[in-house]
């Protein structure tokens, strides 16, 4: 594990560097952490929580980056902790010059204390708030960190980020060789909202940077359920753009990939095609997930659109199709995955995950062009694929604005005129308003008589709206049904796209709980997904929870949303005539019912769609709305017993 928490690094000085207490630097202390949590780890919810673990693994990873570990191992354990242990360096133990104790303590209890603020224990640093294993230590109920070096094994325990005692040393049992270091910690639920770490969102971390470090085994555990994977990728972002594109028909069998390093920047580069319509781009900056992108995603995304572009008109392609060629165009069915890393990366953006040095953007763009021309020349038959690809996706592009604008023309897609069955609210603050879309014209009805007016609106659907997981956007922009949520929410779309325009901050799908209502808001998902994806960034989607039953014993009654709840709800009534009614629809509910139970925002429960792990979100909407058969059997299979509440 690195010496400090959190900032991430990429390679160190020869091996023969000294890596001890002189390595460790003190820039200030630990005092406010516990005041103002947010402040250091993003919130104090379920992703703040989940941010504890990654400050530990990246350290761990930066001894990785750094030639001195091949393998971290995370344990969920039973009482709620996490421990995290690997095979580097170890934490320096010795004594530090200036603080007057063990390098391990000034560590784990000062803020910014750490190897990586000269460039000499690491040459190059990120970590996505730099305040490391320090804050985790803080905000831990309490933390042990135990480090194997040079045949000693010294350990420290601390609580609410104090020590607890002064760090022991012992001799190293036998059998106990090499280094490295373990930490485990207990986030504090006085701080935490929950304390319940999921499997799933750790895994889609931890298979994120195996990925990004070929060659590093990292295993997630989870003592509690037996749950374990062992993510260990040799091949890199090769293999991340074989894994994302799965499940999915390619363009060319292997994916294009290259590495360069330049001034002091390295940066990797791979790409394939599909042959669907969505673009999947991922770029990283010594390991973070700069989910808002930045000067390194410009560079490739202009060396791309260059590239191509220049190549269809060597050829003589584009003055055939007669067509002019956008960069959305060039990146239809685009699966990329760009890794940077370099020294003193600048960040910004409201998440901080936005890269804002300016250099990088030209060496990105000069590195990805020189790569691009040499595939090209070595594979001219892939390169004319990806061009006919792009061609047909600027001629559909094309078809799409016209369709627009005759759409304009007629005042539906401008906001000019709303949808007739939209039953809009009186409010004009977007602020204070909720879009429901409902399915079908009774749950509408009910739904409009049910609703507060004043903030509440309602835009009934007819059936399944249209699969856009197989549809270009000529043909999604001739559905009237999704035409009609274009233009209710007032976003435009595709090139008309301004989320500033959006007239409801809350959009909820309220679809019936039976297996149709499911498919049909699995559908609206994937509109939302794929096409209108900054409102699921933004927080604006959500999901209504209507009950599935109504447990009655005279003029007691209890809405109940699970079997388990009904089943509670009749033991909890226990007279003789107890009715239980199932309902199948929102449409058999009477208006106040429903008011009471789904749409009042005093007693109602709404889920809000995230996009946490956009990788594992990517594979599941390919899986359950893309062409091919065989993976959504499979995962129906796996899956069929985890399913609740499956009305056939």
């Amino acid at each position: 594990m690195s010496p400090n928490g959190g900032e991430t690094a990429l390679t160190a000085e020869p091996k023969g560097h000294h890596y001890d207490a002189t390595s460790i630097q003190v820039l200030e202390g630990l005092e406010a952490v516990r005041k103002r949590p947010a402040m250091y780890i993003g919130d104090v919810g379920t992703r703040g929580l989940h941010h504890l673990v990654y400050e530990v693994v990246d350290n761990s990873v930066d001894e990785a980056l750094a030639g001195f570990c091949t393998e971290i191992a995370v344990t969920m354990e039973t009482d709620g902790s996490v421990t995290v242990a690997d095979n580097g360096r170890g934490i320096p133990v010795d004594m530090h010059a200036t603080e007057k104790k063990p390098a391990l303590e000034v560590v784990m209890t000062t803020l910014h204390a750490g190897g990586k603020f000269d460039s000499k224990t690491y040459k190059v640093s990120g970590g996505l708030h730099g305040v490391g294993v320090s804050v985790v230590n803080a905000l831990s109920a309490w933390c042990e960190v135990e480090v194997l070096k040079d045949g000693t094994v010294s350990m420290q325990r601390y609580e609410t980020g104090k020590p607890a005692a002064p760090m022991k040393s012992r001799p190293a049992e036998q059998g106990m060789k090499g280094s490295g270091t373990t930490t485990r910690f207990l986030p504090d639920p006085t701080i935490f909202e929950e304390t319940n770490f999921h499997y799933d969102t750790l895994a889609g971390r931890m298979r994120e940077l195996a990925f990004l470090n070929s060659g590093l085994t990292i295993k997630l555990s989870d003592a509690r359920s037996g749950k374990s994977q062992a993510f260990f990728y040799q091949g890199g972002i090769l293999e991340f753009v074989k894994y994302l594109n799965q499940n999915k028909e390619v363009l060319h069998s292997k994916p294009v990939v290259f590495a360069r390093e330049r001034e002091g920047v390295s940066v990797e580069v791979a790409f394939q095609y599909n042959d669907t319509y969505a673009e999947s781009m991922h770029t990283y900056v010594n390991n973070i997930n700069t989910i808002e992108g930045g000067t390194h995603l410009i560079g490739f995304r202009s060396a791309l659109t260059r590239t191509l572009t220049n190549y269809a008109e060597k050829e003589g392609l584009s003055q055939r199709a007669k067509v002019a060629v956008s960069g959305d165009d060039v990146r239809e069915g685009l699966v990329a995955v760009v890794s940077v890393k370099m020294q003193d990366p600048q960040f910004e953006g409201q998440t901080k995950t936005k890269l804002g040095n300016s250099e990088v953007k030209g060496l990105v763009e000069s590195i990805v062009g020189e790569g691009l021309r040499e595939f090209f020349d070595e594979t001219p038959s892939v390169a004319r694929k990806i061009v006919e690809k792009m061609l047909a996706a600027a001629r559909a592009r094309e078809a799409a604005r016209k369709a627009r604008e005759l759409a304009r023309r007629k005042t539906i897609l401008d906001g000019g005129s709303l949808p007739g069955k939209l039953a809009d609210c009186a409010f004009d603050d977007p602020a204070l308003c909720e879009l429901y879309i409902v399915e079908g014209d009774s749950a509408g009805g009910t739904a409009k008589q049910g609703r507060d007016r004043r903030f509440q609106a309602i835009l009934p659907i007819r059936g399944k709206i249209l699969n856009v997981e197989k549809a270009r956007i000529d043909k999604i922009l001739a559905n009237e049904e999704i035409r009609s949520i274009f233009t209710a929410l007032g976003t435009g779309a595709e090139a008309d796209f301004d989320i500033t325009k959006l007239r409801y901050h809350k959009l909820i799908l309220m679809t019936d709980a039976d297996v149709d209502g499911s498919h049909i808001r699995t559908l609206l998902l994937t509109l939302l997904f794929r096409r209108l994806q900054p409102l699921v960034d933004a927080g604006h989607v959500y999901i209504a929870q209507p009950p599935l039953f109504l447990v009655k014993a005279g003029k007691e009654e209890i809405y109940c949303f699970d079997d388990k709840e009904r089943e509670e709800a009749i033991g909890r009534l226990g007279k003789k005539n107890v009715q239980v009614q199932r309902y199948k629809g929102l449409g058999e509910m009477n208006p106040d019912q429903l008011w009471r139970t789904t749409m009042n925002p005093e007693t109602r429960t709404l889920l809000k769609v995230t996009n946490e792990d956009a990788v594992e979100a990517e594979r599941i909407f390919t899986i359950l709305m893309g062409e091919q058969v065989e993976p959504r059997r499979q995962f129906i299979e796996e899956n069929a017993l985890a399913v609740k509440n499956l009305d056939v």
